[in-house]
């Protein structure tokens, strides 16, 4: 039994070491040929004053020279519009406007995110957040690549910076969640809608085809906005593309331990379609492969204490570690965090646990000050 269960164990690693060759990296790509094409980098924020100054002084160095950048207050009750007026003046790339109200049925960021798209004159459109930051060749690179593989739309999981302990343990599983779960030969080179991923940090698409699908109108009510659009965009035809931009972007995505915890409950139980079957599969699945390791390792230990040394109980939870090590070394995260795998996977179910009572007893799942059904 021990030996089978290690047995599967060493595929999971296998499978993730292979798989994870089917998510093309940027490419390190100065110039682009195409550069009269222009890209319109559309940002909304909703109470960023802290993110603000950054994220003007970065993405004011991009080295692609056909740039318009537009930039939605979305009713901050912060010094957000204050310090985007006084950072973007004498650079008319530059334009600032304020959102409207909130329409029913609309999820906030997806309302921003439309709007936005409908002042943009651009033949790409780049949807970024605040708190990401861009290496100055992104968009060459992102060009490159999207033409190579003739997407229309190109996302992908940046650099996660961490140092909230429940950040060190949730932020970084993102990156293992899609190389492990998501088949990304079918993600990538497919239209499948159901073998898809994306990060609403960095999302680029064709303005053309963004149109054809009726943008962000056509997920209007969407908690997981990002996975929607990919899918979205397969459904009607066109290839969405997810790719490695770890070495191009970097996302300070939480400010403090609720966030982090509120952040993942909103997205959890939506972005695994409401299914309580799944959620009980993901549950078991993580309890078994992803704690119990560690539970034998204790186990392990106590008998090396005994000088009855078991170390076949040592090899699960290396197993693990070397998993997690091995997705934190490709996506540019400190590989020191690998050794908590079994603290994030509980950490993961139990925010499965939260974010599907939640959904259950229809609380809401609140956001950014925001309650969404």
């Amino acid at each position: 039994m021990l030996l089978s269960y290690i047995i599967i164990l060493a595929s999971f690693l296998g499978w993730t070491i292979i798989n994870s060759r089917f998510m093309p990296a940027l490419p390190n790509k100065r110039f682009h040929r195409d550069k009269n094409e222009l890209v319109s980098i559309l940002i909304p924020l909703r109470n960023e004053e802290d993110n603000v100054v950054d994220l003007i002084t970065n993405v004011k160095k991009l080295s692609y020279p056909y740039i318009e950048f537009i930039l939605l207050d979305d009713d901050s009750s912060d010094r957000t519009l204050k310090l985007l007026i006084e950072n973007t003046q004498g650079d008319d790339r530059f334009s600032i406007i304020k959102g409207d109200d909130l329409p029913p049925s609309w999820n906030g960021k997806v309302y921003a995110c439309h709007q936005l798209s409908e002042r943009a004159n651009g033949d790409y459109l780049l949807f970024i957040d605040a708190d990401i930051r861009l290496h100055p060749d992104i968009l060459q690179s992102s060009l490159t690549l999207m033409k190579k593989k003739k997407a229309s739309m190109l996302s992908g999981f940046p650099a996660f910076p961490v140092s909230l302990w429940l950040e060190k343990l949730l932020v970084p599983l993102q990156h293992f969640v899609v190389h492990f779960h998501l088949p990304l030969l079918a993600a990538n080179w497919t239209n499948k809608p159901a073998f898809t991923a994306a990060h609403g940090a960095f999302i680029l698409v064709t303005h053309k085809e963004y149109n054809m699908i009726n943008g962000h109108k056509s997920i209007h009510s969407s908690l997981v906005d990002d996975v929607d659009l990919s899918r979205s965009f397969k459904i009607h035809g066109h290839r969405s593309l997810l790719a490695n931009i770890t070495k191009y972007a970097t996302c300070y995505m939480y400010s403090s331990n609720k966030d982090v915890w509120e952040g993942f409950t909103k997205n959890l139980f939506p972005g695994l379609g409401r299914s309580l079957l799944l959620v009980s599969f993901l549950f078991f699945f993580y309890g078994v492969f992803y704690v119990l390791p560690f539970i034998l390792l204790l186990i392990g230990g106590g008998s090396f204490l005994k000088g009855m040394p078991s170390f076949i109980l040592f090899l699960p939870y290396l197993l693990i570690t070397l998993q997690k090590a091995w997705v934190d070394w490709i996506t540019n995260q400190s590989v020191r965090l690998s050794v908590f795998m079994p603290l994030s996977a509980l950490a993961f179910m139990l925010l499965l646990v939260n974010s599907t009572m939640r959904g259950i007893k229809q609380k809401g799942y609140v956001w950014k000050g925001r309650t969404y059904s």
